[in-house]
């Protein structure tokens, strides 16, 4: 939803009729997740992805028909003979897509996430309304769903998006929580870290530079950041950016930035640390922080040299080797919590 969120908001000054499709639920190899959204209008127009192109077509279709007849309805697309002409995913997966009218509610979802909120949404699959919960206990819409919504705000506090359909009396509802973007927090505003940012944005990442270096640190150079902090690393890493979903990408190769941020990331729960450097600087650091109290556990947590060897060496290259790992670290955590 927050990566279509700028095109809704065009189409809603244009005065389009939009329709909103959500997977409810999926089986099998299914291309997209729960959660995943794509929205049309009435005029042909859409953005974002229910299946990887697969079943898109006939999205678009059923949704413009939904936004004549104003019925949200339920549809269900499986694996198709590659031989056959009907609509299906050739994954061999199963997935269900709700689809709507796009109501106030999901106006004010998309108000909250550009406030980069965390919220939980509630829609009930009979389309008798939906509720959007806040975490400071603001609740919006269907208050019949309010403490079953509460729970798994308060609850499912887990890296990125949490999904599902849940079987309650009043009927299936699906149920998500949508927390603010992962953070990539670069220390260090080289060369690299240019490449860095826009590859990083373009995969979801919220992205901050620290670097005390004002020289460095310019909107010249980094026009496009999201957050850009000129000071030290100590001062700027912080617990807000530091989550299990976020990751911190060390790029200074100077001991006076090193150290102190990555003393900072190993007493965080942030789930990807990396460290730019050869292996001697590797080593070097690891020293230092064992001196600092940091046992064998902690500096395992340390990606370095940093990024998958792709064999690169330009710093375009050397930013898609980290990013690379990032994405693999990220998934496989994912897996291992059984949230894939």
């Amino acid at each position: 939803m927050r990566e279509m969120a700028g095109q809704i908001e065009r189409w809603l000054e244009a005065e389009e009729s939009i329709a909103l499709a959500t997977v409810v639920s999926s089986e099998g190899s299914s291309p997209r997740p729960p959660g995943s959204r794509m929205a049309a209008t009435a005029s042909g127009h859409m953005v974002g992805s229910v299946s990887g192109g697969c079943v898109e077509g006939d999205v678009l279709r059923q949704a413009g028909e939904v936004l004549v007849s104003r019925e949200p309805r339920l549809v269900r697309y499986s694996a198709v003979d590659e031989s056959g002409w009907q609509v299906g995913l050739a994954c061999g997966g199963t997935i269900e897509v709700f689809i709507e009218p796009l109501s106030a509610i999901h106006r004010q979802l998309l108000a909250a996430l550009e406030n980069q909120e965390t919220v939980a949404l509630a829609t009930r699959m009979d389309g008798r309304g939906h509720l959007l919960a806040w975490q400071d206990g603001r609740l919006m819409g269907d208050q019949s769903l309010a403490g079953e919504l509460a729970a798994i705000l308060a609850a499912e506090r887990l890296p990125g998006r949490t999904a599902g359909l849940r079987r309650l009396p009043e009927g299936d509802v699906f149920m998500e929580v949508i927390d603010r973007p992962a953070t990539l927090t670069i220390v260090g505003a080289v060369h690299i870290a240019v490449s860095l940012v826009t590859l990083a944005q373009e995969l979801g990442f919220y992205v901050r530079l620290v670097d005390a270096r004002r020289a460095f640190a310019t909107r010249e150079r980094f026009p496009d950041v999201d957050e850009l902090t000129v000071a030290w690393p100590q001062e700027a890493l912080d617990a807000r950016y530091l989550r299990p979903q976020d990751a911190v990408v060390v790029l200074t190769h100077d001991p006076k930035f090193d150290g102190p941020a990555l003393e900072q990331a190993l007493r965080s729960p942030v789930g990807y640390i990396g460290l730019l450097g050869s292996t001697t600087t590797q080593e070097r650091r690891h020293a230092a922080l064992r001196a600092r109290g940091f046992g064998d556990a902690d500096l395992a947590r340390i990606h370095g040299p940093v990024g998958l060897n792709l064999g690169g060496r330009q710093p375009t290259e050397i930013a898609l080797a980290i990013l690379a790992e990032i994405v693999a670290v990220r998934n496989r955590s994912e897996r291992a919590a059984g949230r894939r």
